[in-house]
């Protein structure tokens, strides 16, 4: 499918300079984010919670790249409040002391994926699901977006949770698994959730068969599944901190992920 949208202006936002904000309020303009702390089974989360002005439409958990809850991360999920949806980025890094590790700096990443578990993602799924179900949200009402290791995640989230929406960018694992759970491939009949799937075609550690293996496999899917493919850009394309980042397809994949939550959140 083609990379970019005739007349969709730039949806990422310009590189951030600064660090993480800290716990207290800040205002973006037209959303408030904050962090809060939520309760799992392996100990205290946060969840980095921006919320819109006026009423949500619906809700979006937000999963992490494999660097942690880093300003992109709240970046997106500031944006996410802005477009009208109670957003919260949980710190599914957690369990191994909830860093912000630098984009490339990938020796300090392993340790955190050996703190990662099928069941403890899920956890911290739940625990997200059960904060935004207190704030009035049925799980058909919230959505969950993924990059990178949190496109798994998001995926994952699809399968084994009702939720009303997921949305993956440039997730692993797809034929093979991730963090003990099965392949993307192997879970794609059970998806419960409509999904959407966004995949560079240059990205060197998803290629392009195995994408379209994952395509097929959705298809056999109970709910409405879909992938699109961007010719030209790797892997993190939507990032504007990392090298990968392709202005385009990153603006076509935020509007498809914001008609994605539009079409099946909105209808819950």
């Amino acid at each position: 499918m083609a990379a970019t949208a005739p007349g969709v202006a730039s949806c990422v936002a310009p590189p951030v300079g600064g660090g993480a904000l800290s716990d207290e309020c800040a205002s973006t303009g037209d959303s408030m984010a904050t962090t809060v702390t939520r309760k799992t089974p392996d100990g205290d989360m946060d969840l980095y919670d921006a919320e819109p002005e006026g009423e949500a439409r619906g809700a979006v958990i937000v999963a992490q790249e494999a660097f942690g809850v880093n300003p992109h991360i709240e970046d997106v999920t500031r944006r996410l409040a802005g477009a009208g949806y109670h957003a919260v980025a949980p710190h599914l890094f957690h369990r191994t002391g909830d860093p912000v590790i630098e984009y490339g700096d990938y020796e300090k990443i392993m340790p955190q994926f050996a703190g990662l578990s099928e069941a403890g993602v899920l956890n911290d799924i739940d625990a997200s699901i059960a904060y935004l179900e207190k704030a009035g949200f049925a799980p058909s009402r919230i959505g969950v977006v993924g990059f990178c290791m949190g496109g798994t995640v998001s995926y994952l989230a699809s399968v084994r949770r009702p939720l009303g929406a997921g949305v993956t960018f440039y997730g692993g694992g797809v034929t093979e698994g991730r963090f003990g759970m099965a392949s993307m491939v192997d879970l794609a009949p059970e998806l419960q959730a409509p999904w959407l799937g966004l995949y560079g075609d240059e990205d060197q550690g998803i290629p392009v068969e195995q994408v379209e293996a994952l395509r097929a496999a959705v298809a056999a899917a109970t709910v409405d599944a879909e992938i699109v493919r961007y010719p030209g850009a790797g892997h993190g394309f939507h990032c504007d901190m990392r090298s990968d980042y392709n202005a385009d397809a990153a603006a076509d994949a935020w509007q498809r992920t914001l008609a994605w939550f539009e079409r099946y959140l909105s209808s819950s």
